[in-house]
């Protein structure tokens, strides 16, 4: 097992550095655009960081299937699945024209395969009608099946905005989905966990906090998919586990994605697809993170953008700690869900209303100096005036 994570994590680690250090060469096909609604960057910055995490998990998958880790045809299965959204993904960051129904498409037919070969078919929800729903009825299951996998793989893309957020959040997941997969025993899902999580930090290295280099579509559904194969499967195989503790550890990316489609079509009237600037990561970005002296040059810029992930990680902790503590509870974790969901729609509001809680805003110190200054000094200006 550690060999496979160590190949997997150096693999993603050197493969990363190439794409940068050979960025001259690519540039034309891989540069992300600086401008645009959702572009907070400056510089020329390769988006194909999918392509280092794949080679990373492919790397430690092979050393994984030679030392008996995982079946070969499990692997092959795993990376079959993948392939057709991980492709549209790619497609994606090298043309920028392919549309985002074509990928949610390609998502949804690398989760059917999943369900072909693999076996990754969402069996039980813990609710009584829907249980006998899907038992009753296997198409239905697996039309579930595809439509939340999809899903989850889209809403990894959704929160990629940010240096070290959405690998962050799948780094904190998969550390989560690998300790429940060792505690029911099931080495098989637990290499795969363990070697994606390496892919991930050897990434993040280059990821955060510079921003080096980005995981673009292709990485961003790439996680999501990994983690919903793993959560599928895990469910399937081990009546223990909830399958409300795969879907609380990832109720941040999905809360998120589900909000934007609400706010979109019914507040704005607009086009669910449609890019802005209204995700929670970009009002914690521009409303929370106060870098008001220089905040275009690229020292400022970079150091706001990398202080944003940390506040969507503390959210993703707050609710991954409890999952780990009541996996197999579904009630308490159905609770949480709940909770976080009211936390995050009162913490929205109160950004978008300008009443943001005063401990998680962070000014400049040049700009708070600056400005307890001119407080001082107005007294003596307007006595002057008059």
């Amino acid at each position: 097992m550690l060999a496979s994570m160590l190949v997997a994590l150096i693999i993603s680690l050197f493969s990363s550095l190439l794409l940068i250090r050979y960025l001259h060469v690519h540039q034309h096909l891989t540069a992300d655009q600086t401008q645009g609604p959702q572009k907070f960057h400056l510089g020329i910055t390769p988006r194909i960081g999918g392509v280092s995490l794949l080679c990373g998990l492919l790397g430690g998958g092979l050393v994984a299937a030679t030392k008996g880790l995982l079946p070969t045809g499990f692997l092959w299965g795993c990376l079959l699945s993948l392939a057709p959204v991980f492709l549209a993904g790619l497609a994606e960051d090298l043309t920028k024209v392919v549309r985002p129904s074509w990928r949610l498409l390609a998502s949804f037919v690398s989760a059917g395969i999943a369900c072909w070969q693999l076996g990754a078919i969402i069996t039980r929800l813990d609710i009584i009608s829907l249980n006998t729903l899907l038992v009753s009825f296997p198409a239905g299951a697996i039309v579930i099946t595809i439509i939340a996998v999809g899903g989850i793989c889209h809403a990894f893309n959704l929160i990629d905005g940010y240096n070290g957020l959405a690998g962050g959040v799948a780094a904190m997941v998969l550390c989560a989905l690998s300790y429940v997969c060792l505690q029911v025993g099931d080495r098989q899902l637990l290499a795969l966990c363990l070697i994606s999580l390496s892919a991930v930090m050897g990434f993040l290295v280059w990821n955060y906090p510079r921003g080096l280099i980005f995981a673009g579509d292709a990485g961003a559904y790439l996680l999501g998919f990994i983690i919903a194969l793993i959560s599928v499967l895990l469910v399937a195989r081990h009546a223990r586990v909830s399958p409300w503790f795969p879907f609380t550890l990832v109720i941040y990316p999905v809360w998120e994605t589900l909000f934007t489609i609400y706010r979109r079509r019914v507040i704005q009237g607009q086009a669910t697809g449609l890019p802005d600037t209204l995700h929670l990561h970009q009002m914690v970005f521009s409303r929370l993170v106060r870098w008001m002296v220089g905040r275009r040059e690229a020292k400022h810029l970079l150091r706001r953008n990398s202080m944003t992930a940390p506040y969507l990680w503390g959210m993703g902790f707050i609710i991954i700690v409890p999952a780990l503590l009541f996996w197999e509870q579904t009630l308490i974790l159905q609770i949480w869900c709940i909770c976080f969901i009211s936390f995050y729609v009162w913490l929205y509001r109160r950004i978008v209303r300008f009443h943001a809680p005063k401990w998680l805003i962070l000014r400049n110190r040049v700009y708070l100096h600056a400005r307890r200054k001119t407080k001082h000094l107005l007294p003596l200006k307007s006595t002057l005036n008059k």
